[in-house]
């Protein structure tokens, strides 16, 4: 393998981060199967199962009987099924840190292992949840603070007028989300903390955050036409049946499970590829002075 360290690229180039990150995962396919299985399809694997077989046991024919579903039931359920999705969202970040490692390890030329690879999110465990969280609730603040001011101008200046504001405000929030977008591969290389991580990707992030968007907003479209695709399929099944048989709800999930571990893999080794290219554009950083860290 050859390492891709290059002179410094002018500016953050989208075709460059897709084509460096379509070779990482072409040079390590087996590899990111086997992060994939154990940190993502597996898990989704049995989430879907869960929440297909109360789907299965549903009785949509008959509305009263689902009205008059156990309340005890319903609960159980639905905290079996929060539980499994704190759980998937954990192994999810755990996925993202492993990806990150294995992305930063072949750009430099080496070959990803990994045990290093699962060592290193890991040890990130804590940090890693701890940025999502900061990032979680700063999104949930700036979505009520924007959705209260928008508010205020109905009675005054009109829905339209509401609309128009909403979306100017709903501008800063987003730069502020692709501000802070490789936090977790700053932490995963740097070693940074949680506040400094995202310091320093606000840091590396600026001047760039509208080509981050461009990124961003490809790969969001894709995965949205990949997701209606298969809902689609799904639902076209349904209709023509009326119920789903046992294999149908198995293909589901499997389908289900290995559509979200894609998508995931796609969109964690473009942000790690991203930070590598960031850093390059903003310091004309080598990927082998990337490695020194672990060194």
């Amino acid at each position: 393998m050859v390492s891709t360290t290059l002179e410094r690229p002018d500016k953050f180039r989208i075709g460059r981060v897709f084509n460096n990150s379509f070779a990482v995962i072409g040079r390590n396919p087996g590899l990111l199967v086997g992060l994939a299985a154990l940190f993502s399809a597996l898990p989704a694997l049995v989430l879907n199962f869960w929440n297909y077989r109360n789907f299965a046991n549903l009785d949509f024919a008959n509305p009263e009987s689902m009205a008059v579903t156990d309340p005890s039931a319903v609960l159980g359920n639905s905290s079996i099924s929060i539980a499994f999705g704190l759980i998937y969202f954990v192994l999810a970040l755990l996925f993202q840190s492993s990806l990150v490692r294995a992305t930063i390890e072949d750009l430099n030329g080496k070959r990803p292992a990994i045990g290093d690879c699962i060592q290193i999110a890991l040890r990130c465990m804590f940090p890693t949840l701890g940025i999502a969280l900061v990032v979680f609730l700063t999104m949930i603040f700036a979505v009520v603070v924007t959705m209260f001011v928008a508010g205020l101008f109905i009675p005054v200046f009109g829905a339209p007028i509401a609309f128009i504001a909403f979306i100017a405000l709903l501008v800063p929030g987003i730069m502020l989300l692709l501000g802070v977008s490789v936090s977790i591969p700053v932490l995963i290389q740097e070693r940074l903390g949680v506040f400094g991580s995202m310091s320093r990707s606000r840091a590396l992030t600026k001047g760039s955050r509208w080509s981050l968007f461009g990124l961003l907003l490809i790969l969001f479209l894709a995965v949205i036409a990949i997701q209606m695709a298969f809902a689609l399929v799904f639902g076209l099944a349904f209709a023509l049946t009326g119920s789903l048989s046992t294999v149908g709800l198995i293909v589901g999930a499997i389908g289900s499970a290995v559509v979200s571990t894609v998508v995931s893999t796609v969109i964690s080794v473009a942000i790690a590829v991203s930070y590598v290219e960031l850093r390059q554009v903003k310091e004309g950083t080598g990927i082998d002075e990337l490695a020194e860290i672990f060194s």
